[in-house]
C-alpha cells in the first residue's frame, strides 16, 4: 500500500484545482457522470437532501444474468435527471457536505496502488502540499471503504442467494428485489 506522502507527491505533481464547471456532474459521454454509492453514502445523501433512499439512489445499471433467471447488480448509483446529477442546481452541489467518496476525490482514484486520473479541466493547476495530502487521505479512505463494501458483498453472497427469476441489488447489507 502506498504511503500518504508518496501519494500526495504524485497528486501534487499532477496538479488539480476544481474549476466549478460541473462537467463531472453532467453526462458528457454515456455513463460519464454515473456515481456508484454504498448504502451508507446513499442514506447520507438522502438525509442531506430530505429525500428517501429510493429518491436518491437507483440500482447500478450493469446487471449480471444468472443461470437461474436471476438478474442482479452490485450496489447503487445516484439518480440522474436530464443527463445531470439530481443534486446539481445552478452549477452547485446541493448535498456538497454529504457528497459520496467518488465526488470528493474526482478526478482521482486508486486502482490498487496506481493513481488513476480522469479527464478534467482542473488538472495541471498548482496545489498546496496540504491540499495534496488531504486529497491523498481521502483517496486512501475511499479505497478502504470500497474494499469494505466489496467484502460485505462477498459475505452477503456467501450466505444469501438471489431468488430465482428475480431482479435484485446485492450490497453489503443484503439482497434487495428491484421492481419495474
Amino acid at each position: 500500500m502506498r504511503t500518504l506522502d508518496a501519494l500526495a507527491d504524485e497528486i501534487m505533481a499532477t496538479g488539480f484545482r476544481c474549476t466549478g464547471c460541473g462537467a463531472c456532474c453532467r453526462e458528457v459521454s454515456p455513463g460519464s457522470n454515473l456515481v456508484m454509492v454504498t448504502p451508507a453514502e446513499a442514506r447520507a445523501v438522502a438525509d442531506a437532501a430530505g429525500r428517501t433512499f429510493d429518491g436518491v439512489a437507483e440500482p447500478y445499471p450493469d446487471f449480471i444474468e444468472g443461470e437461474d433467471g436471476a438478474r442482479y447488480t452490485f450496489d447503487w448509483s445516484l439518480r440522474r435527471e436530464d443527463g445531470r446529477c439530481l443534486f446539481l442546481e445552478e452549477g452547485r452541489c446541493t448535498v456538497y457536505g454529504a457528497r459520496p467518496w467518488i465526488c470528493r476525490t474526482y478526478p482521482f482514484m486508486l486502482d490498487g496502488d496506481r493513481l488513476a486520473v480522469s479527464e478534467c479541466p482542473g488538472l495541471g493547476a498548482e496545489m498546496s502540499r496540504e491540499e495534496a495530502r488531504l486529497l491523498a487521505a481521502l483517496l486512501i479512505g475511499r479505497q478502504e471503504a470500497e474494499e469494505a463494501e466489496e467484502e460485505g458483498i462477498r459475505s452477503v453472497l456467501a450466505s444469501t442467494a438471489v431468488p430465482v427469476e428475480t431482479c435484485a441489488v446485492v450490497d453489503s447489507e443484503g439482497v434487495w428485489p428491484v421492481h419495474g
